[in-house]
């Protein structure tokens, strides 16, 4: 299905009388939520609205919700009852506010009865496979005063040529698949992002050529398991896999790093790895999610591999991939989780070396299998659990970045440092952040820097000297 441009030029129209009109949008969630908003900002920017940093001056604002990270849903209805009185206010002044709600939020029914009954003033809610309508769910509560709350409409086809406005810089994200076949017991995002859902690779590499066009050289390829992309194609594509896509985005002229997240560490294949190793351009960082290291809890949670697997197939990678590192996702305090389990994990933590750990205590989602488990862990014992793994992650991140001392990186030079106007950063080929002293003619290069210092978070480095 193309996306068709209609009611943001009628929505643009109704505007033309008005003075500026403005939106802000704030997104909740993972990199996939970050990828919608861009699109989002794309259509509202069709409709003739201006982007704002500032919620106060916002004529439509926008929340892009998150079902996964903890305590999601009260910070959401904080910022709606903060919103009340702006409502009001700005009803009486003429110049009405349209608030609107996206994302895997709204595909809970509790949640969706919630605003229906406690934020009756949200004028839109729709769901993750809603995003066509946006725009005609808005022009009518701008035309009828009509308000929209609906749950997931049960489209399955996916929407290409929708406007989207990436962030300035040189790195992009590309989504390739949506949906999720899995089933891990503590998750919500088969239910609400639907099945996987593969892209078209014609598609997906005209956008990636569009973007290597504007000057973007570094692309991310995202999806829930971005490896089993292409096991739902049929017909002239059937056998299409993730590693031709891979090969496809290597001859777009123009990009020179390729990072890639989420796979699954049960469809890494050797194939994949063998290509990783010959192709410089990809990045030598892989996230490859653990979510706990002992193979109880792992079956507990459906995630069809085990400890000893894991670790075999992060030891197959480094002996191919030279200068490889990992970053990973994990759960502390899953239900059962005892503590010779949480050894397990503290153990293939400790093997791997992580460059990068985002850990979470566990909690519950409803709706998931893992809702309805016994032996629920106390929430002191996560916290305590939690905390030992941080300090394990802690002293490893000094071990890792002093390994690094000494050797020279492929570093694509981003802009200035966030906490130092007189320097420079970038990332490193395995994600590292790099300050630096550069020149404004450097940003946007890719250049050979040297480790110089540890300071722990982040690295210095210098230019290597010809």
């Amino acid at each position: 299905m193309r996306y068709k441009i209609n009611f943001e030029n009628k929505i643009k129209e109704l505007n033309k009388e008005k003075s500026k009109q403005y939106y802000y949008i704030d997104t909740m969630g993972c990199a996939l939520n970050e990828n919608d908003s861009m699109k989002y900002k794309g259509i509202i920017e069709e409709m003739g609205y201006v982007c704002t940093e500032d919620i106060e001056k916002a004529n439509l604002i926008l929340f892009n919700t998150c079902a996964i990270r903890e305590n999601a849903e009260e910070k959401l209805y904080g910022r709606l009852g903060q919103l009340k009185n702006k409502k009001i206010k700005s009803k009486k002044e003429g110049n009405e506010l349209y608030i609107c709600i996206v994302g895997c939020m709204t595909e809970q029914k509790s949640v969706l009865e919630k605003i229906k009954t406690s934020y009756p003033y949200v004028d839109v809610v729709l769901g993750t496979k809603s995003m066509q309508y946006f725009a005609e769910k808005v022009y009518l509560a701008i035309k009828e005063n009509k308000k929209t709350k609906e749950e997931q409409l049960n489209e399955h086809e996916i929407v290409e040529d929708v406007p989207i406005v990436y962030d300035k810089g040189y790195k992009a994200s590309v989504s390739i698949i949506y949906g999720c076949n899995n089933f891990c017991s503590y998750c919500i995002v088969p239910y609400i992002r639907g099945r996987e859902r593969s892209r078209l690779p014609e598609d997906i590499l005209k956008d990636i050529a569009e973007l290597a066009k504007k000057g973007y050289k570094e692309i991310t390829l995202l999806g829930q398991n971005v490896n089993s992309y292409g096991n739902d194609f049929k017909g002239e594509l059937s056998g299409y896999s993730f590693v031709d896509l891979l090969k496809d985005v290597d001859k777009i002229e123009g990009i020179e790093i390729i990072k890639f997240a989420s796979p699954h560490p049960k469809d890494f294949t050797d194939e994949l790895i063998e290509y990783i190793s010959e192709n410089k351009k990809i990045s030598r960082q892989i996230h490859l999610p653990l979510q706990s290291g002992s193979t109880y809890i792992l079956n507990q949670m459906n995630r069809k591999y085990t400890k000893e697997q894991y670790l075999n197939l992060v030891e197959k990678i480094k002996e191919k991939v030279k200068d490889v590192s990992f970053s990973t996702d994990i759960i502390v305090g899953f239900p059962g989780e005892s503590e010779e389990n949480f050894l397990d994990t503290l153990d293939v933590v400790k093997k791997v070396k992580f460059d990068m750990i985002y850990m979470f205590c566990y909690s519950v989602r409803k709706g998931t299998r893992a809702e309805k488990m016994e032996n629920q862990i106390e929430e002191s014992i996560k916290v305590e659990r939690l905390e030992r793994l941080k300090a394990l992650y802690e002293k490893m991140v000094d071990d890792n970045n002093n390994a690094k001392i000494g050797k020279v990186y492929k570093v694509l030079i981003e802009g200035k440092s966030k906490n130092n106007e007189d320097k420079y950063s970038g990332r490193t080929e395995d994600n590292k952040v790099v300050v630096l002293d550069a020149n404004p003619e450097d940003v946007g290069k890719i250049l050979n820097i040297k480790i110089i210092k540890n300071n722990k978070w982040y690295l210095t480095g210098e230019k290597e000297k010809i």
